[in-house]
């Protein structure tokens, strides 16, 4: 059965950073590309950031571009999402997701087979 699961969001200070990651099991981890996604309050699910496990290509969309590290711990089949000078409009949940990968294809633009049940990062002003 393929799991994902979401951690380390909370309450986190404008101007500051959050680090979250996302744990795997249940289907090889070489294989995939793991997402980003975040919804915040009253507005649409928006994609972040992706990594190809594989070759380790990397995307971030605008919302976060500048701020952020995706990486991956392949010892671990984890995904580690860091983002820094949080602002209000960061207060979101925190997805993540995956998706089978073809190699140097770029992780960008893929529809998502597997979810994980998010986590809350509430950023205060």
């Amino acid at each position: 059965e393929v799991q994902l699961v979401e951690s380390g969001g909370g309450l986190v200070q404008a101007g500051g950073s959050l680090s979250l990651s996302c744990g795997t099991s249940g289907f090889t981890f070489g294989d995939y590309l793991i997402a980003w996604f975040r919804q915040a309050p009253g507005k649409e699910r928006e994609e972040i950031a992706c990594i190809g496990i594989s070759d380790g290509n990397t995307h971030y969309y605008a919302s976060v571009k500048g701020r952020a590290t995706i990486s991956s711990d392949n010892a671990r089949s984890s995904v580690l999402l860091q983002i820094n000078g949080l602002t209000v409009e960061d207060t979101a949940v925190y997805y993540c997701a995956a998706a089978e990968y073809y190699p140097n294809s770029g992780c960008a633009g893929y529809g998502m087979d597997s979810w994980g049940k998010g986590t809350l990062v509430t950023v205060s002003s």
